[in-house]
């Protein structure tokens, strides 16, 4: 897991239809992001899991009062990514 302030690059953004409804601004794949916070969270099943809030991407809050944030898996550690790259490219050489 990571600390605030961590860099990670999203690296699943397929979301069910209807999302919108509940954000307002979703990463993308591929794009890269600072870790604002780490707080309890919960799936669409509500069984609990990390959610990480971005400081590129502010949702509004929900009926509750909280802003929603995003499942942690769908995002890897920036160096991680950059080097699993570099072997990829290293490798097609």
């Amino acid at each position: 897991m990571w600390d605030v302030g961590a860099r990670v690059v999203c690296v699943d953004d397929r979301f069910p239809d209807g999302i919108r409804d509940f954000f307002n601004a979703l990463p993308v794949k591929g794009r890269g992001y600072v870790v604002r916070d780490i707080v309890p969270g919960q799936d669409w099943k509500l069984n609990g899991q990390p959610a990480i809030y971005l400081v590129e991407l502010v949702n509004l809050p929900n009926e509750h009062g909280i802003e929603p944030g995003f499942a942690c898996w769908r995002f890897a550690d920036q160096e991680e990514v950059a080097l699993e790259t570099e072997t990829k490219e290293y490798a097609e050489l």
